[in-house]
């Protein structure tokens, strides 16, 4: 498969052909998970996939518990239904950790993660809610020996947590607590490989691995019945649309999902543009996307949507990114 077709068929996935009328849920299962780190996002990347997308909807999901906000791949805030959260939240906590381990250069080295992840369960226990400064201050005052920043990062990378709904328009603020998961954790690896197909194939096994934040998956795929396309997997009767069927204009919110899926990732941003997906202080870009690709980054000023376009745009595709900007400044100011 090209570039092209792979786009198309991962833009089918990502219900950004068309916008569709799910039930808010159903839409966050289908997406597998949206990246959260910060609460507002996943509201924006919803508005560009459902039709008549209601922010209160997802707000009143996240209150009933149904939709969780915690930590899954890539050591990373996502936001997924609860049902999904307990299947995978015990097989991407220990490859978060490992992550952290090899990004804080020996920072953990030394630490009884083990032993201190017991004791913030315990503290979690017997508070219901903490903080990330609240859990960092009791490490550095137990465990003074410890690196408190990385070992309090390890701690909640690996328990079962997830972000309390503390109002506001997007749900939580950014002073959200954490509290333990309500429901039982029960590992599901061919669960997680389905929906990561489901939302984003065909993919490679190394895609996979880029998308989960490590880990060896090839087994899980042999087990899989999945139909082959050269090195990429997917899911029998899983849509793949030609690569002549129209992509319109989508605007995906900073730290898209869709951006960060694949090890490969020229189906929807040219090489070329990559590298400015990603700034400095390693925030991931909103885009714009013209004909299934990364066209420009955008952000909002003073309720207004402003474009930088990283390529010149044809008259009528212009047209249509002023006339969905103009519709996504009216849902996000």
């Amino acid at each position: 498969m090209n570039a092209r077709e792979l786009g198309r068929a991962t833009l089918a996935r990502q219900l950004l052909l068309s916008r569709v009328s799910d039930d808010v849920v159903e839409a966050v299962g289908r997406l597998c998970a949206l990246q959260a780190q910060e609460a507002k996002p996943p509201f924006i990347a919803l508005w560009s996939r459902l039709r008549d997308f209601e922010a209160s909807s997802l707000v009143e999901a996240l209150s009933a518990g149904t939709v969780v906000r915690g930590t899954l791949m890539r050591g990373t805030v996502h936001l997924v239904r609860a049902e999904d959260f307990a299947r995978w939240q015990p097989l991407l906590a220990p490859l978060g950790v490992e992550g952290l381990r090899a990004a804080t250069r020996g920072r953990l080295d030394g630490a009884d993660l083990d032993e201190a992840v017991e004791q913030v369960r315990e503290h979690f226990s017997r508070h219901g809610e903490l903080s990330a400064d609240e859990v960092r201050a009791w490490i550095e005052t137990n465990r003074p020996s410890d690196d408190t920043r990385a070992v309090a990062r390890a701690c909640l990378y690996a328990l079962p947590l997830v972000r309390v709904p503390d109002g506001g328009r997007w749900g939580h603020t950014p002073r959200a607590k954490f509290a333990f998961f309500d429901g039982k954790p029960r590992a599901n690896a061919p669960s997680l490989i389905r929906a990561y197909l489901a939302a984003f194939g065909p993919a490679t096994v190394r895609d996979a691995q880029s998308s989960l934040g490590g880990g060896d998956w090839q087994d899980v795929f042999d087990g899989l019945e999945l139909e082959r396309f050269g090195a990429y997997y997917d899911l029998p009767d899983a849509p793949r649309p030609g690569e002549d069927v129209e992509a319109p204009v989508r605007f995906l919110p900073d730290f898209d999902s869709l951006l960060l899926a694949h090890a490969d990732r020229s189906r929807v941003i040219a090489d070329v543009h990559r590298k400015a997906l990603t700034t400095k202080n390693l925030r991931v870009r909103a885009v714009v996307l013209v004909d299934g690709m990364v066209a420009g980054f955008w952000k909002l000023d003073k309720k207004k949507v402003v474009v930088e376009p990283v390529r010149k745009l044809l008259k009528r595709e212009q047209a249509a990114v002023d006339e969905e900007a103009e519709r996504l400044a009216a849902f996000a100011s």
